[in-house]
């Protein structure tokens, strides 16, 4: 395994473990608070099957939805009745960030949907004249639209990076669709006040890598991390 094997392995292992367990406990206390029964009689990790990664390599076949202003491909796992969780992946890594996890929650009788991001994968705009961005708030709308275009009310939101601030975002601004969320490292919601004020060389060269997610013009716009 070279180091760069490595560093996906390690990042996917914390992914795995912080949002099952995350969800796995924040969810069942959201299901009772209205009245309902979580899915596993544990109400947690106790019953769940060890995480082991790498075990996983890939998703079923994806599926294609149009929602809001993208067609979003997305993986789904677990029965369709269940009570479901949306995993959001951050920049640069994408959906097979939960390859691990997914089966897990499945197992506990979650329905998980992992959609790519505005930007990834099989996930494309609908029109040409959209404007391509990725301010926070956008991409928190997209999974809102997502949820819409499933008959999706609530969900246990979790993510990592800048899925993690979509989670954060969604939670703010319409905290009635979400039963829980799983905020994993990464951005907290930004401040575009603060975006306009430009960063010492120094620590702005630290984030010199925000020059290339651009996917060929896919996405733009990108907001600067709050440290």
């Amino acid at each position: 395994m070279n180091n760069a094997e490595a560093i996906g392995m390690s990042r996917r292992r914390f992914a795995a473990f912080s949002l099952s367990t995350g969800a796995a406990l924040l969810a069942p206390r959201a299901l009772l608070a209205e009245g309902s029964q979580p899915p596993s009689s544990n109400g947690g990790l106790a019953g769940s099957p060890p995480v082991k990664p790498g075990t996983n390599s890939s998703f079923g076949p994806l599926k294609q939805i149009d929602a809001g202003l993208l067609n979003v491909g997305y993986a789904e796992a677990g029965p369709a009745d269940g009570p479901p969780v949306i995993l959001l992946h951050g920049w640069p890594y994408d959906i097979y960030s939960f390859v691990d996890v997914a089966p897990l929650l499945a197992s506990k009788g979650y329905r998980v949907i992992i959609p790519y991001l505005r930007g990834y994968g099989t996930t494309s705009f609908l029109s040409s004249a959209t404007v391509r961005n990725a301010q926070q708030s956008a991409v928190g709308l997209d999974i809102i639209a997502l949820m819409d275009a499933l008959k999706i009310q609530k969900a246990i939101i979790g993510g990592f990076d800048w899925g993690a601030r979509t989670a954060d975002v969604m939670a703010v601004l319409w905290p009635e669709r979400c039963r829980a969320i799983v905020s994993v490292g990464g951005y907290l919601i930004s401040s575009p006040e603060d975006n306009q004020v430009p960063w010492p060389p120094e620590p702005a060269f630290l984030f010199w890598y925000q020059y290339y997610p651009s996917r060929q013009g896919r996405l733009c716009e990108i907001p600067r991390p709050v440290q």
